[in-house]
């Protein structure tokens, strides 16, 4: 059976999750689960919580925990990465200095100074798995759920050439909250997505041969939606399409919308007019780091509940239990994957990430042509891209010079601080993360 590795095993309610999903899957229900992590004590945890699972269900899986990597890696057949290099040390480090030169990041983990950083962080480590793949299991697919998702996977793509996927849930998610905006069952929607990762649109949304995109349109006048996607209602009205990322991260990604700190407090925050919003504390600056710090803060309820409590019984739209189940079974099956743009999307660059519908069977990722995106949403999406391709010049070269550049080139940033505060940010950026920057 299926020898499956988690390469940041430590992170409890996605490893949990994950793992649901695998054993919920019949034929994946005799798999050997490795899990790796580099904090024993959180490794231990999920190995308790995963062979806790597989007890319940009277399954016949194997579950192995170590926190040696290549031991992890040897034999396996898939590799799902979930790591955070630097953890919460850095990721604050990634808030906080850019916000000294008014920066208003409330994710930062995808463009903007912050997804900058944590993308030159991770590449490398993404490489050395790659390198153990190699020689350790050289016919495993790697699943990257790591961000920034896009410059990651274009890196290893560049710098290894390894059999990969970038998985994220953002497609799913955001179809599933079309379909009920219109009140269409959704196993009768389906759709056309693309773009890049966090920044993909929905070309085309039908119920059967039905197109319902007038009914989005509808939808998205109504007040209640607004207040639940104040970004994202913006982003279709005047470029036409929904994109599939959510507020609070889509308005990191373009320069309307956070400005200043007072244009986030007093006009894009107040626009969540719920408070009880997932999204109205999440649009302050630091919010998800926030979110993050509190789940540290409740690690032990956290865990007391996870391993107590139910486990899921069903599995959740997440991609990768469907992957390798297609692989094993040669049933196939459709998922929005990352992969390389190779003339998939035509007038996005060539070798840039993409996210596309892609088919999986026992043959691999079969990414499918797309053709010319909208020309207003290939320039968005080129914006974007512009910054990702100098991350992975500098990450793959070692130029200090391209980090400059990319943060130099990210429309946030840009729209916020002249050329010398921009150049002051990185240096200090740098000088505060070298530990985890070894490139350079």
């Amino acid at each position: 059976m299926a020898n499956i590795t988690f390469i940041g095993a430590g992170s409890l309610v996605f490893t949990r999750n994950l793992c649901s999903d695998i054993l919920l899957t019949p034929a994946l229900q005799e798999s050997t689960i490795t899990l790796m992590d580099i904090d024993a004590t959180r490794l231990e945890q999920a190995r308790s919580i995963v062979q806790a699972m597989v007890d319940k269900r009277k399954l016949k899986a194997r579950v192995v925990a170590t926190t040696d990597r290549r031991a992890a890696v040897t034999d396996a057949n898939y590799v799902i990465t979930t790591f955070q290099q630097g953890g919460l040390g850095a990721y604050k480090l990634d808030i906080d200095i850019p916000q000294k030169y008014g920066v208003e990041q409330c994710v930062g983990d995808t463009l903007g100074p912050g997804g900058v950083f944590r993308s030159l962080r991770t590449i490398p480590v993404l490489l050395d798995l790659c390198y153990d793949m190699d020689e350790l299991a050289p016919d495993a697919l790697l699943l990257n759920y790591v961000n920034p998702m896009a410059a990651n996977c274009w890196a290893v793509a560049d710098g290894s050439g390894r059999p990969h996927v970038g998985l994220c849930h953002s497609v799913q998610g955001t179809s599933e909250m079309l379909a009920k905006w219109i009140g269409v069952p959704y196993d009768e929607v389906n759709f056309l997505c693309a773009g890049i990762n966090h920044q993909a649109f929905f070309l085309q949304f039908r119920r059967g041969k039905e197109d319902v995109y007038p009914q989005i349109w509808e939808a998205i006048a109504r007040p209640e939606v607004v207040a639940e996607e104040p970004v994202r209602t913006d982003i279709m009205k005047y470029f036409g399409y929904f994109v599939t990322e959510s507020s609070g991260h889509a308005s990191e990604y373009m320069p309307y919308f956070r400005k200043s700190a007072q244009m986030v407090n007093e006009e894009l925050v107040p626009r969540f007019t719920d408070e009880a919003n997932h999204w109205f504390d999440y649009a302050r600056t630091g919010g998800y780091l926030r979110h993050c710090l509190h789940r540290l803060e409740q690690f032990a309820s956290d865990y007391d509940e996870i391993v107590t409590g139910e486990f899921p019984t069903v599995r959740s739209h997440e991609y990768g239990s469907r992957i390798i189940e297609a692989m094993e079974t040669n049933v196939p099956a459709v998922i929005a994957g990352n992969v390389p743009n190779t003339g998939l999307i035509t007038n996005l660059p060539d070798g840039c990430c993409v996210e596309v519908p892609c088919l999986v069977d026992a043959t691999g990722i079969q990414p499918t042509f797309v053709g010319n995106l909208p020309a207003q949403l290939a320039a968005l999406n080129r914006t974007n891209i512009n910054v990702q391709s100098l991350i992975v010049e500098a990450a793959l070269t070692g130029d200090t010079d391209a980090v400059y550049h990319a943060v130099m080139l990210d429309p946030l940033t840009g729209a916020v601080c002249t050329l010398p505060q921009i150049h002051a940010m990185v240096t200090e950026m740098l000088d505060a993360q070298a530990q985890w920057l070894p490139q350079f």
